[in-house]
């Protein structure tokens, strides 16, 4: 009987689509020998939700991680019975060796840093300070807790890297995986996530570039924007520049991801194991750089926040193809226990394994639930306000607590310039609003 394929998952932390193209390995080692998502998204634009999602495959209503820290998310809501059915869980029953290797969830290990959930065989999260907040973790001076031993990394630049470190554990655990047994690996690096500190041996790349300058760029008519996206002031040239170094920076630091990738590949193919894996690349948010005005930031309901990078290949995947079909993140999970075999229980999303096949699918989804709960932001005054919404597979539609709307024509207005919601069409509002009405708390088969 053949051994079922493995799965590598590599959940990059804040990566946005004009940065994939950054990443040659990446694109040369995946995208280009399997599946391109085109229209691939995520409900909640923030970190802890996201993740939240992905190891569940359950929107953010129904996980109750509605944000990165206390009291609305962070790890001490998911702790528990929570991350007793993810996909590790899943996986691991079905004979699946399960390795973690990076960040898991904002706010882990909250003073516990020898613990490790269920369902991981071979576990190596890192975390910052000693609640393992996410304000802790660097680059460097950081820990790891790789299956219950502590240790601490410093700042020295030829060893303590922290992509560096994911590289070599992930290198380990492939090796320590027995012959003729399938794993999943879930590989979780900071980057590019603020600071966007590089290793030193990239310093000096990129050093020509800008933030792209969309037409979305510094957007200079915010009238029909919500009152909260109103109080940003237009970036000075100053703020421009701070932009474009970030721009540059988050791109050296993918540089290492991109690299930890080749030496993955690279392994699994010495192993013998390659052609029998799935490689999947993605990110738990997007984010935007100087769109509408953001410096930087995501938590939005905008394409450049909502949208997310997502490559796949493997058995039965054919190289180059491109899907068009609308995919987030609760999909992950239920696609990888379909690759494994495994059971799940009630889930919201659905497998794309066939679609990943080029294989069409009878009911696939038009629309998903955008949501998102509160949380300052430092370059606002106030905060984004709550908000439910919708994007479909031309329009993106969102309601506030404050009683503001948007609505963007995605096909004819992609950066999202003129909100059409005050002379939008009276049956297309009323069919959106009664879809978010829908969908807002949904569970299992109704999300779908």
């Amino acid at each position: 009987m053949p051994t079922p394929a493995s799965i590598v998952f590599v959940v990059t932390d804040d990566l946005d689509e004009q940065s994939l193209p950054y990443m040659q390995h990446s694109l040369e080692l995946i995208a280009s020998q399997g599946v391109r998502f085109t229209n691939s998204f995520v409900p909640t634009s923030e970190c802890a939700p996201s993740r939240a999602s992905i190891l569940t495959g359950q929107y953010a209503h129904n996980t109750g991680m509605l944000a990165n820290a206390a009291p609305r998310g962070g790890y001490n809501t998911f702790y528990g019975s929570h991350e007793a059915s993810t996909v590790a869980t899943w996986l691991k029953p079905a004979g699946y060796r399960t390795i973690l290797v990076g960040k898991y969830l904002n706010g882990y290990p909250s003073g516990s840093p020898t613990y490790v959930p269920p369902g991981w065989d071979d576990w190596h999260a890192d975390f910052g300070n000693e609640d393992g907040s996410e304000n802790g973790l660097e680059y460097y001076d950081y820990s790891f807790n790789d299956n219950g031993v502590v240790t601490q990394y410093g700042s020295d630049p030829s060893s303590d890297y922290e992509t560096d470190q994911l590289a070599q554990r992930a290198l380990a655990a492939l090796k320590q995986v027995p012959a003729g047994q399938p794993f999943f690996m879930y590989l979780a690096p900071r980057a590019p996530h603020r600071p966007a500190i590089r290793a030193q041996r990239f310093d000096g790349l990129f050093t020509d570039l800008s933030a792209p300058r969309t037409p979305n760029w510094n957007e200079g008519d915010m009238s029909g924007k919500p009152n909260w996206l109103r109080a940003m002031d237009p970036l000075t040239p100053e703020q421009e520049g701070k932009v474009d170094q970030l721009f540059r920076d988050r791109l050296g630091t993918l540089q290492s991801v991109d690299m930890m990738i080749a030496q993955l590949v690279q392994e699994l193919d010495t192993e013998g194991r390659l052609a029998n894996t799935y490689l999947v690349l993605t990110s738990d948010n997007g984010f935007l750089m100087g769109a509408h005005r953001f410096q930087h930031g995501k938590e939005a309901p905008y394409e450049e926040s909502i949208r997310v990078p997502l490559v796949v290949r493997g058995p039965g995947i054919s190289p180059g193809l491109k899907v068009d079909a609308l995919v987030f993140n609760v999909d992950y999970a239920p696609t990888f226990a379909e690759w494994a075999g495994a059971s799940t229980p009630q889930v919201d999303g659905r497998s794309f394994a066939a679609l990943a096949r080029g294989e069409s699918v009878t009911g696939w989804r038009s629309d998903l639930l955008l949501e998102h709960w509160q949380t300052q932001l430092k370059e606002l005054e106030g905060a984004i306000p709550d908000f439910v919404g919708l994007r479909t597979t031309t329009y993106t539609y969102v309601e506030y607590a404050t009683g503001e709307h948007e609505l963007y024509d995605i096909t004819n207005d992609p950066y999202e310039l003129s909100n059409q919601y005050l002379s939008g069409n009276t049956t297309l509002l009323g069919t959106l609003q009664a879809r978010v009405d829908a969908l807002k708390a949904c569970r299992g088969s109704s999300c779908q």
